[in-house]
Parts: C-alpha cells; sequence; structure tokens
C-alpha cells in the first residue's frame, strides 16, 4: 500500500473500535514505539465516564503518526482489532463524499482488515470500516480514499467481482439525501399496488378477477394469517406502470364486498416510516406556530385549584381559548397551561401573575416552552458559565473543573444558622458543601514560606484536606514542640506536626423550609444562596457525584421556581433530568466520533 498519506501538521491519530476497558496507559504502551507523544486522549461519556470506544492520539513527528498508521492498524488489544486513521477534524473532507465508495454484499467473513488489505491496491485509503452489529457483520461497508481516482479504478476493478464465493456490488457513496431523490424518481413509476380493507372472503383467484380488469398482472397475493386466513390485504404487481396507475386510480376508495378499500403504490417499510414522519413534523410546526407567544406555562398550582378556577384567574387579561390543568387521575399535577387568543394580551397576562398569591402559593408564570428550547437555554447558560470559569487564571478550586495542578478537595464550611427576625445579617458560608466530620489525632500543616494560605492535613488518611490560614500562629506552634522539617520537591515547601485541638461534636440543626416571605426578605444577593443549601442535599440524593454541577446550573433558573421544585419532587426530578441531558449534549459535542 503507498502510505504516503496527507500531510497533517499536528501528527494526530483517531483510534476507534476500543473495547470499553481500554485506557489511555494501554494505549501509550502500545503506540510510544512509534515515536514521541504528545497526548492521550480516548473519549467518555460525561456523566457515566465509560469509554466511547475511540481516541485521539498526537504524535510529536508526522512521520511517527504515519509509522504508527502503517504498522499497527487492526492490532489486537483486549480482543479487539483497533482501527486507526488519519484524525479528520474538518468535517468537510468526510461530508463532500469524494473517495468515498460503498460495498455490500459481503460474505460475514471479511473483517475491517481483509476489507483494507483487498482496497489498499488501488491506492491510499483514509478509513476502512465493515458495518456491524452485536451479531457481526451487516454485509455492507465504505472505504473511504485519498483520490477520487483511486475510488473509481476500484469501482471498475471490483464492482461485480466475487469476495468468499459472493458477488459484491462496489459503487460510489451516496448521501441519504441523494439517495432519497434517486428512490422517488424510481417510485413515480410503480408497478406494484397495495389493497387493504377488502375483508376476510377475498383469496388470490378474486383479488386477480378484480384487478386484473386494469392490465396484465405478473403476481397477486393475499396475506394471510397463521390459521390461514386473509389478514385483508393484499399485493397485485402489474407488468406495466400505467396499468398500476389506472389500478389506483379507479379503485381507490371503491366499495369491495362491503367495504371501501385503500389501493395506492406498494412502499417498503422504511419510506412509510419516513413519510408518517413528514406528516407528524408538519403537524407539530403548525401547531408550534398557532400557539406561539399566546400559551402560558402556569405551575406551583394550589391542589385546590381546578380548570373552571385556573380560567377564572386570568380571565381579566384577555380571551381566553383554553385552560387546562395537569392531573394524575384525579389529583392536581400541580401546574397547568392558559391559552390567550393574542400575544399581546398573554404578555400582560405574565406580567401581573407571575409571583401573585393564589390560594396558598405563588404562581410561577410563564411562555409555554417545548423541551428542546428549554434544554437549549439551559445549555447556553452553562456553557456561558463553563467559558467564564475557564478565562480565570487563579487556581479556583470548584465542582466544575480542576486547574492545573490543584486538586478538587472539600472545604469546611462555617455553619450558619437561620435568624427569624434578621434575615439580613445572615453569615454567608461556602455553597453546597457538606460539614465534615472533626476526630482527633495529629495534623500535619503544609506552608509556603512567606505566604499566608496554609494548609492543614490530618495524618488520618480518611480525613479531607481543609484550608486554615495559620501563618500568624506559626511561632507559637515552633515554640510548643520542634517540628521535623523536610524538603519536598519545592524547596519552599516545609511542614509541621501539630497535635489536633478537641473539639466538641457540632450540633447539627436541619434548614427550616424556605418559604417566599423568607426568601423575599433576604438581600438579593442572599437569595441564591438559601436556595443552593436547600437543594444540593435534594440532588444530592440523586446523583452524588454531579450535585455541585446541577445545583449551579439550576441557579440560573428564577427563583420563584426554584422555590416550586423545592416542594415539587417531580419538578425537581424533571428539571434535573434535563440537565444531565445538556451535560452528555455537551460531552458528544466535545468528543464527536471522526467517523
Amino acid at each position: 500500500m503507498n502510505s504516503s498519506g496527507p500531510a497533517y501538521p499536528l501528527a494526530s491519530l483517531y483510534v476507534g473500535d476500543l473495547h470499553a476497558d481500554v485506557t489511555e496507559a494501554m494505549l501509550y504502551q502500545k503506540f510510544s514505539p512509534a515515536g514521541p507523544i504528545m497526548s492521550i486522549r480516548v473519549c467518555r461519556d460525561i456523566i457515566t465516564r465509560r469509554s466511547l470506544g475511540y481516541a485521539y492520539i498526537n504524535f510529536q513527528q508526522p512521520a511517527d503518526a504515519e509509522c504508527a498508521l502503517d504498522t499497527m492498524n487492526y492490532d489486537v488489544i483486549k480482543g479487539r482489532p483497533i482501527r486507526i486513521m488519519w484524525s479528520q477534524r474538518d468535517p468537510g473532507l468526510r461530508k463532500s463524499g469524494v473517495g468515498n465508495i460503498f460495498i455490500k454484499n459481503m460474505d460475514e467473513s471479511i473483517d475491517n482488515k481483509a476489507l483494507y488489505d483487498t482496497f489498499s491496491a488501488f491506492g491510499n485509503i483514509l478509513s476502512c470500516k465493515v458495518v456491524c452489529d452485536e451479531k457481526g457483520s451487516k454485509g455492507y461497508g465504505f472505504v473511504h480514499f485519498e483520490t477520487h481516482e483511486a475510488a473509481n479504478r476500484a469501482i471498475d476493478t471490483m464492482n461485480g467481482m466475487l469476495l468468499n464465493d459472493r458477488k459484491v456490488f462496489v459503487g460510489h457513496f451516496k448521501s441519504r439525501k441523494e439517495r432519497e431523490v434517486e428512490f422517488g424518481t424510481k417510485a413515480m413509476k410503480f408497478t406494484n399496488v397495495y389493497i387493504k380493507n377488502f375483508g376476510e372472503d377475498y383469496n388470490d383467484e378474486k383479488l386477480k378477477e378484480v384487478f386484473s380488469a386494469f392490465g396484465r398482472t405478473l403476481s397477486v397475493r393475499v396475506m394471510k394469517d397463521e390459521r390461514g386466513r386473509s389478514r385483508g390485504f393484499g399485493f397485485v404487481n402489474y407488468a406495466n406502470h400505467e396499468d398500476a396507475q389506472k389500478a389506483v386510480s379507479e379503485m381507490n376508495g371503491k366499495e369491495i364486498n362491503g367495504k371501501m378499500v385503500y389501493v395506492g403504490r406498494a412502499q417498503k417499510r422504511l419510506e412509510r416510516q419516513g413519510e408518517l414522519k413528514r406528516k407528524f413534523d408538519q403537524i407539530k410546526q403548525d401547531r408550534i406556530q398557532r400557539y406561539q407567544g399566546v400559551n402560558l406555562y402556569v405551575k406551583n398550582l394550589d391542589d385546590s385549584i381546578d380548570d373552571e378556577r385556573l380560567r377564572k384567574e386570568f380571565a381579566p387579561y384577555g380571551t381566553i381559548t383554553s385552560a387546562k390543568v395537569m392531573t394524575d387521575g384525579s389529583q392536581s399535577k400541580g401546574f397547568g397551561f392558559v391559552c390567550f387568543s393574542s400575544p399581546e394580551e398573554a404578555t400582560k397576562a405574565v406580567t401581573e401573575m407571575n409571583g401573585r398569591i393564589v390560594a396558598t402559593k405563588p404562581l410561577y408564570v410563564a411562555l409555554a416552552q417545548r423541551r428542546e428550547e428549554r434544554k437549549a437555554i439551559l445549555t447556553n447558560k452553562y456553557m456561558q458559565r463553563l467559558a467564564t470559569l475557564r478565562t480565570m487564571t487563579s487556581p479556583i478550586i470548584d465542582s466544575y473543573q480542576q486547574t492545573g495542578y490543584y486538586m478538587t478537595v472539600p472545604q469546611p464550611p462555617s455553619r450558619s444558622f437561620y435568624n427569624h427576625n434578621a434575615v439580613s445579617n445572615m453569615r454567608p458560608v461556602p455553597r453546597w458543601a457538606g460539614q465534615p466530620t472533626r476526630i482527633q489525632g495529629e495534623w500535619i500543616i503544609l506552608c509556603y514560606k512567606g505566604h499566608r494560605p496554609c494548609f492543614k492535613v490530618p495524618t488520618q488518611p480518611s480525613m479531607s484536606v481543609v484550608l486554615l490560614p495559620v501563618a500568624d500562629r506559626l511561632p507559637s506552634l515552633q515554640s510548643d514542640r520542634p517540628p521535623p522539617r523536610s524538603m519536598s520537591t519545592h524547596s519552599e515547601l516545609c511542614h509541621y506536626v501539630v497535635p489536633a485541638p478537641v473539639m466538641e461534636p457540632p450540633v447539627h440543626i436541619g434548614p427550616e423550609p424556605l418559604t417566599a416571605s423568607m426568601l423575599a426578605a433576604a438581600p438579593l444577593m442572599d437569595q441564591k444562596q438559601l436556595l443552593g443549601e436547600r437543594l444540593y442535599p435534594m440532588i444530592h440524593a440523586l446523583h452524588p457525584n454531579l450535585a455541585g454541577k446541577i445545583t449551579g446550573m439550576l441557579l440560573e433558573i428564577d427563583n420563584s421556581e426554584l422555590l416550586h421544585m423545592l416542594e415539587s419532587p417531580e419538578s425537581l426530578h424533571s428539571k434535573v433530568d434535563e440537565a444531565i441531558a445538556v451535560l452528555q449534549a455537551h460531552q458528544v459535542k466535545e468528543c464527536s466520533p471522526t467517523k
């Protein structure tokens, strides 16, 4: 094979078809003999952290990457042959289809390597893959050549040839849109007719007798069940398209055996499904356009509010076309919809009714949004916050990322208790961090000379690392016990061993339920803090590993909606599921496969 592939300045390889247990260390051990490696990344699911089955390897020199591609492609790692190709970061080359060919009717014994070896004689191959499912090969595959000329040579030589005693078809790759256009052109000249709803009394002879009047038929068949009885539909295949078209035109909607029959062009299952999907999407778009800007979403409803009461509360703001409280049987689900006749009326209702107390609860009122729109908004807010955090240069320890060599460690919060009389005097505490258990023993205090911040590390391995500004106390600590000094890789780092003070176990008092009045009395800067402190434990019970991320994302939502989440587990679960979906979509976007 001619392996003098295209010049890729980053010398980056895509490695696919990986076993789920393959790690970066295994790949480094496998590929490092080819030359110095700059980086290796196995792409993983953001939630489960399981491998997505592919990785990227960046070599320092393109020649080393080319050597790995030539000598290690389809080598076996953990029982699976890996598939290596040049990393195509620009999707234009893949989507253009230039040099890409399609092979079908292959024997099941032909795998990626056999297909690669067969077609490598015609030119440099960028990618080669046999499509498989859990049972094995599906009998077709793709070979992407570097040039269009190489693809033409492969088609001219291999189309109609025998591979493992099976005659294969080899042709240029066509996108789904191109295939649909081509199929639509062929479908205009149909000869096969589908008939249904003619009852159980008709057999092949009777059906042929009726439809042979329009032209010569090649085959007529009534479909039957396992007992041999007619299933009420069948097919008639004509010799000419004109005869089939005439049968459809004259027989569709006519009465046969006392029933109105349907007669139309016979369609494949995928074609029928595609047509139904297009019809459904069109109906969906029409409905969206009809209710755009006039449909309101109302939640945090009292259990006593029904459709009539909901309509009555919103009636002063305009003409209501529909008002519905969503129920689970006879029990209200706490939310509903109100649809006005004009966007102006809906906007007025949102302005006046959002936050207003009806019965015993403050309402949350907003324009109704589709699930896709809500996910898009949540994704946008999450990406903005993530971008802001990435621009920070200081070593911030948070739940979003690990910066440099700093490890994510929890910090002990200063516990504050709610004051009913003076909410504004409440001291802020660190967000969503649990109170670590304090145990007795020795602590190691790490500090940098001339700097005030120090780290205090318990000698017990089960303890958490906490931050402690102890620079002012170091002289007294040194006088109490001469510290044993040891130097680390950083010459300015030293540690002191001191006894830990005996602490009384803290008294944990559960937070009082947060109400709308309590939240309104708190300063604006503290309101999100109060909501976060109550949301975090609830989210932690659902997704412990992502509680911090999800809490931060949900705090972007309006406060009235957050209050409703505290009272309604169903609403909280729904928003948490949306946040999880956003995180998964973000992970897929960052680690999208090359092919």
